[in-house]
Formats: structure tokens, sequence, C-alpha cells
């Protein structure tokens, strides 16, 4: 059953990401359906903050369409101010801690802190992904390359190897988003 899920989660999640990096609104769909059967499969495996984090997912994916959908051109790509990601990064790392903590010492989590990280700045890319905001890649990569080690201790191939094409993607999806920001600027 776990190997269903895992297929299943990878190739939907696979079809999200090519599909947000073309700015496309249906990438949410899909993301979606990747994350719905991804909570049950890291249920199943003891990464809780894993499990939260695709819980999430689906409520950004119901967000991310919202606010792409109301937006009559699609939303353009925008830029951020450097402090809001100071902000990001020192809220991230207060909340990594916590959950961390709180998962090492309350439940039987694997690797919580680790978990914790992925999961805690994946909610901030995820937010930064729905308004379209350009640096949301720089988090995905720094997440989507350290998620590669973080299933391969765990023993899920599949995501480790969609985490290898995330990772590269999310340097294609920079790039692609940049030249949206610059041909409109």
């Amino acid at each position: 059953m776990n190997l269903f899920l895992e297929i299943f989660s990878v190739i939907n999640g696979l079809v999200f990401l090519l599909l947000l990096v073309r700015q496309n609104i249906y990438c949410w769909l899909f993301g979606i359906l990747s994350s719905l059967s991804s909570v049950w499969l890291f249920i199943n495996l003891k990464l809780y903050s894993e499990s939260i984090l695709y819980a999430f997912y689906i409520v950004v994916g119901i967000y991310g369409w919202v606010v792409w959908y109301k937006r009559k051109d699609g939303g353009l790509v925008q830029t951020i101010k450097a402090i809001w990601h100071i902000v990001y990064l020192g809220i991230g790392v207060a909340v990594s801690l916590l959950l961390g903590y709180f998962f090492s010492t309350q439940t039987d989590a694997e690797r919580s802190y680790a978990d914790a990280f992925s999961t805690t700045f994946s909610f901030i890319a995820s937010y930064l992904e729905a308004h379209k905001v350009l640096s949301t890649w720089y988090y995905w990569i720094c997440i989507n390359g350290f998620s590669i080690w973080l299933y391969m201790d765990r023993g899920l191939q599949l995501y480790a190897a969609l985490m290898v094409l995330y990772f590269i993607m999310s340097i294609y999806g920079y790039i692609s988003w940049k030249k949206s920001l610059n041909s409109v600027g």
C-alpha cells in the first residue's frame, strides 16, 4: 500500500511542479491530489511533521488556486524586501526548533528536527509560492536538496528521486519566473 501511495504522490507531484513552473493554475489540483496521498503515507512511516506539511499543502493548494484565480492577469511574479526574508528565516528557525523538540519528546517520530526543519520552511515557501514571489525558489532549492537526504534516510527512494527532480526544476523555476518578471519590468 505504501508503494502505491508513493507512486501516486510522486506522479501527481511532478505534474504539479511542471505546471507551477509554467504558472498554470491547474498545478494546484495536482498538488492537492499528491498531498492527500502523502498525508497517509507519512503517517504510516512515522514522519509526523511531514504529514502535517502535506495536510498544509492541501490547504495551500486550495488557497493558491483561489489567489491565482482571483487575479485577473493570473498574477504577476513579484519580489519582496530583504527584511521579510530575515523575518521568515527567524520564524522558520524558531518554529523548527519548537516543532522538533515537541516531536522528539512527545512522540515516536523519526528525525524529528530534520523533519520539522523541512516542514516549517516548506510552509514559508508555499505561502510565497501562492503569491508568486520569485525568491520562493531559493527556499525550494534548499528544501528539496535537504529532502533528498531525509527521504533516502527513511527508505523512500521514489520520493528522494522526486526531490532530485524538484531540486533541478526549482532552479529552472527560478530562471523561468525571473524571465517572466524581467519581461514585465
